[in-house]
């Protein structure tokens, strides 16, 4: 394995331990919620007069995949909707008090999560950090570029639907 193999592996082995953690963790607190459900509720908790649009941008799905899995939450009783006085076409989305306990849990154990990973990230030297940042950050605009060579938007959210 060469080094830039090395560096891809070690990588992605982190990567796939963290989301495996954290997926323990948030169905074990979260089981009766799948996490397309979940990620929308945090998207409209942080995000307010979200509409059927701003989801589907922030999702990288079709309005019609955001409106059947808004349907879903609304039947739960985790989501509300309403119309804006200044607009009276546009649906918004809010959080009912089911809503916003789960929208809590969640946020609790992004809290948990890194407090977890704190004593790692705290350790890390000045030095090691702009290190790792310039690494990234050069091996990123390398990946931009080859993606433009390809005909790739990075910017159409196509990435994200890989």
């Amino acid at each position: 394995m060469n080094r830039g193999e090395e560096i891809l592996h070690i990588c992605w082995d982190t990567l796939q331990k963290k989301m495996c953690l954290e997926s323990i963790h948030i169905k074990r607190r979260l089981k009766e919620y799948k996490p397309s459900e979940i990620h929308c509720i945090q998207y409209i908790g942080d995000n307010p007069n979200s509409n059927v649009t701003k989801l589907a941008d922030a999702f990288n799905m079709t309005t019609g995949g955001v409106t059947k899995l808004t349907k879903k939450l609304i039947e739960k009783n985790l989501l509300d909707t309403y119309k804006s006085p200044n607009n009276k076409k546009e649906i918004y989305f809010t959080l009912t008090d089911k809503g916003r306990k789960i929208y809590s849990i969640h946020q609790a154990l992004d809290i948990e999560f890194q407090q977890r990973d704190r004593e790692i990230f705290d350790g890390i030297t000045e030095d090691t950090y702009a290190s790792m940042m310039n690494f990234f950050k050069q091996y990123s605009e390398h990946l931009d570029s080859e993606l433009e060579k390809a005909g790739i938007d990075t910017h159409s959210g196509i990435i994200n639907r890989l």
